[in-house]
């Protein structure tokens, strides 16, 4: 192996330089006087006789050490330091500069003399003193040399008694272990651990429904081919264990190619259409560093459930510790039965039996949406006996008119309460059922969440990594338009029609109407039937939309977020707030420029407090959760938030355009295409 100093090293202060700058001028000066020159001649003639008796005496004192080591043992282990057959090599501490290395160190790097006074990363390209002044014992990083690859050991000695010879007596000894063979068995048992995956047909029935039986065996036959070409490069096992659902293992080192291709069965699918233009859209999950088969099965399953509960038409890899998303840019089809609903409202009427205290909690600075499902829950519990109280941040929320107007009633009456007081009451048999979000980091008290055993979820966002999982009750519906249709259909089981206050009918459609953009978006024959339902209950429509008002010092400000708007990519509108604006205001802005021919996204960016807080809205193809969920958002398809601290509007505003793109890049502009 040759060494190719560079010319930064060549220059570092050495012996040999000095005498390199001798000799030059010793030739200089030959050439005008000779007598100065042989004066000069002899001074280079001592200085290096006393280099070569220093360098000597120098070498003769880490070798008396190294004798004094290893013999002055009975332990016959380490009678072999200076007989050793691992490669190892002596320098200086603080210059790096060799002293001794042994014949084996020599055979790894390719040189047949033994070396001294040469800098250790001249032999060793990238070797670091750092870890041995530091007082570890192990280097960080491996070595390669001459195509091998070595685990590097080392420690610091120190001669005792007196200085040597350069000035300082601290040395590292470092030794090498060849675990060439070590990394490759390791990295082929990482490679060939078994990957599980489970590929599931999201609409089966709605295929299937009104085709004859040779149509039905083309179209899954079809669908059958497409997965096992898919499958076929990673040489492992596909079988359908249901209808509508394949298991497939592979080993590891196929994954990646995978992920690479961003799982492009999704796309292959989804071309393929019934009769009626329904297309065909897959599922996958997959489980991955499992310690065991079955449990890369669960995990498989637990993406599917993630999947699922995200809209389907993607692919999610589950390991240890968390999820990672793939897919996802395609509109979700509506696939919600009335079924899950009354089994929903028999399972929460169960729980409403069995608890000593109800506690409602949505999500932090909470929505029309969030309060109305709290209030139908109330009307709920208030059913079945029970007073239910709602866990609220009375000053950080945008439902303080449904609030006020609650609160004016007799059954409401000390029904809001903070967390604090909520900590108070809870006990060991309290229900807390957490609303309007699925996210543990997002709701009004994480204690409280904490502190409780019985919990129930109703949320119709798509799920995050991070989700509520130990609940006993979840009711998560991501095609449906807000919480508050949730909570409207187990109003229609659990409740009559005259159970229902007149105010909390109002602050159920509010919700519904707030998450819907007065039935513009998200809307399928359920939210009508919802609404439908409230009416008769007694809510007011003209009511409702006066919650939605605003003052005129409001509106001008709405407009002036409008006006800052700029078109970031086609289609796409970002506005950025001067100051501190308000939440309604802002998210109210970003509703208006949807108003706007030509934008079907848009982005309100603004401060409040020392928290930068952004609203997305979509009437499109473009999945803004998808987009805020890089950077640490959630929502659904046509709304999400974050809230971000501790960083500035530009800072957002570029870490936005760059999730933008990335969003762009991996859809492959699917936001575009006609299904």
């Amino acid at each position: 192996m040759k060494r190719k100093p560079d010319i930064a090293r060549l220059l570092k202060p050495s012996m040999r330089l000095y005498f390199i700058v001798l000799i030059i001028f010793f030739l200089i000066t030959l050439m005008y006087d000779y007598r100065p020159a042989v004066a000069e001649l002899l001074i280079l003639a001592v200085m290096l006789l006393y280099t070569r008796i220093m360098n000597r005496l120098q070498k003769n004192e880490v070798l008396s050490y190294i004798h004094s080591s290893a013999y002055s043992t009975q332990d016959a282990s380490t009678n072999s330091f200076l007989n050793m057959p691992l490669p190892m090599v002596i320098f200086g501490l603080n210059d790096g500069k060799v002293l001794w290395s042994n014949d084996s160190f020599l055979e790894i790097t390719g040189d047949r003399k033994h070396m001294f006074e040469v800098d250790i990363t001249d032999i060793i390209p990238g070797f670091t003193r750092k870890w041995l002044a530091e007082g570890r014992s192990v280097a960080p990083e491996l070595v390669s040399l001459k195509d091998r690859n070595y685990r590097v050991y080392g420690s610091v000695f120190r001669m005792e008694g007196k200085q040597s010879s350069r000035g300082y007596n601290y040395w590292g000894v470092v030794y090498f272990v060849d675990v060439t063979e070590y990394e490759r068995i390791v990295k082929e048992y990482y490679a060939s651990r078994p990957v599980v995956a489970v590929i599931m047909l999201d609409n089966y029935d709605e295929l299937i429904k009104n085709l004859n039986e040779a149509a039905k065996s083309a179209l899954l036959a079809e669908i059958d081919n497409r997965i096992s070409q898919w499958c076929l490069p990673a040489k492992g096992y596909l079988t359908r264990f249901e209808r509508d659902r394949y298991i497939f293992v592979f080993e590891e080192r196929y994954l990646q190619a995978y992920i690479e291709e961003r799982f492009s069965l999704l796309d292959k699918v989804r071309l393929l259409q019934n009769s009626s233009g329904t297309a065909a859209t897959l599922s996958i999950g997959i489980g991955r560093d499992a310690a065991t088969l079955e449990e890369g099965f669960q995990y498989a399953m637990l993406g599917i459930d993630m999947a699922l509960s995200r809209g389907g038409d993607q692919a999610v890899i589950k390991n240890r510790l968390n999820f990672e998303f793939y897919g996802g840019f395609s509109v979700a089809v509506e696939k919600r039965t009335k079924v899950k609903s009354r089994v929903m409202a028999t399972a929460i009427g169960e729980l409403l039996d069995d608890a000593s205290n109800v506690l409602i909690m949505g999500h932090k600075y909470a929505d029309l949406d969030s309060v109305g499902a709290a209030a139908a829950l109330c009307c709920i519990a208030r059913k079945k006996g029970k007073t239910a109280r709602v866990i609220i941040d009375a000053e950080a929320n945008v439902a303080k008119q449904v609030i006020s107007k609650l609160q004016r009633l007799r059954e409401y009456e000390n029904v809001f309460i903070s967390a604090d007081e909520a900590m108070l009451i809870a006990d060991g048999k309290t229900l807390l059922i957490v609303v309007d979000t699925n996210r543990p980091d997002q709701v009004e008290s994480e204690e409280l969440l904490m502190s409780c055993n019985k919990l129930a979820v109703i949320d119709h966002h798509r799920r995050a990594a991070e989700y509520i999982s130990n609940a006993a009750l979840n009711f998560h519906e991501p095609y449906a338009s807000s919480t508050s249709e949730l909570a409207a259909e187990l109003l229609q089981y659990l409740v009559e029609s005259s159970d229902i206050l007149k105010a909390e009918a109002e602050a159920v459609l509010a919700g519904i109407v707030l998450d819907t953009k007065s039935f513009t978006i998200r809307t399928g024959s359920r939210t009508f039937e919802a609404a439908a339902f409230l009416r008769r209950a007694g809510s007011d429509t003209a009511e409702v939309k006066k919650l939605f008002q605003t003052d005129l010092a409001g509106a001008v400000k709405k407009y002036a977020i409008i006006q800052s708007a700029k078109l970031y990519r086609e289609g796409i509108a970002i506005a950025v707030g001067k100051g501190h604006e308000d939440r309604i205001i802002a998210a109210q802005a970003a509703d208006e420029l949807l108003n706007i021919a030509g934008i079907t996204a848009s982005f309100v960016i603004y401060g409040a407090s020392d928290t930068v807080i952004l609203s997305a809205r979509s009437i499109g193809l473009i999945n803004v959760q998808l987009i805020l969920e890089k950077l640490g958002g959630g929502g659904n398809k046509a709304t999400a938030g974050v809230q971000i601290k501790n960083k500035t509007t530009e800072e957002v505003l570029a870490e936005l355009k760059a999730a933008i793109d990335e969003y762009l890049a991996a859809s492959h502009h699917k936001e575009k295409e006609p299904y």
